[in-house]
């Protein structure tokens, strides 16, 4: 491996999991968080549960929280987290597109700033829609793609750069689309740019709510 090759993985598996907590503190994204989980329930399946960020903002009816995330040292965060959640959290498994769950078998499947970094994001969309009771809501905020032109060619075209260095983000995915491929019923989501009192930012455009199986 070379020089180069190895400061992208150790700031992949280091660093990117820390500057994850900065960027999406609470102070920035919290009322997105607050309305994406908020009304999460029962046995939740997390995909990409990172250091334990949506921890706080599940309600009561949240009984127990599976989660799936690659990053070991965002695992490790995660544990004080956790303790004062009081309730089972599990994680079992680093791979959204390969889940050890049965059919039906979760609530709600949640998912924040994460679907974009998914490689198989078909796949892992697929398997929340197969572990989802009938019922179910899929709960989210994402990265998408602009409506707008101008913003989607400047998205398209620093996507090899940003991809490379956010750990596989892709700005550019359709979210909406993809949810409605993967058979969700995508109605009651919003789209829209995330700070509408800035320009609009290629990295900021967001699509959020509940996605229910058809």
């Amino acid at each position: 491996m070379g020089p180069m090759a190895r400061v992208e993985e150790l700031w992949v598996d280091r660093g990117l999991p820390r500057a994850v907590d900065v960027i999406l503190a609470d102070r920035i994204v919290g009322g997105w968080r607050s309305a994406a989980v908020g009304a999460a329930e029962g046995r939740v399946l997390e995909f990409g549960f990172g250091s334990g960020a949506n921890l706080r903002f599940y309600g009561e009816s949240v009984k127990e929280v599976l989660a799936v995330d690659p990053s070991d040292l965002a695992w490790r965060a995660a544990q004080p987290g956790i303790a004062r959640f009081g309730r089972p959290v599990t994680r079992i498994g680093d791979d959204a597109a390969l889940i050890d769950l049965p059919d039906e078998s979760v609530d709600t499947v949640v998912a924040t700033w994460t679907l974009c970094s998914i490689a198989d994001v078909e796949d892992a969309l697929a398997e929340a829609r197969r572990v989802l009771r009938p019922g179910g809501s899929f709960r989210l905020v994402e990265h998408s793609l602009s409506p707008r032109p101008s913003v989607q060619r400047f998205q398209r075209r620093v996507q090899p750069v940003w991809g490379r260095v956010s750990g596989g983000c892709h700005i550019d995915r359709d979210m909406s689309g993809l949810l409605a491929s993967a058979g969700f019923d995508t109605g009651a989501l919003t789209a829209r740019d995330a700070f509408q009192f800035l320009p609009a930012k290629p990295w900021s455009y967001f699509v959020a709510g509940g996605a229910t199986p058809c």
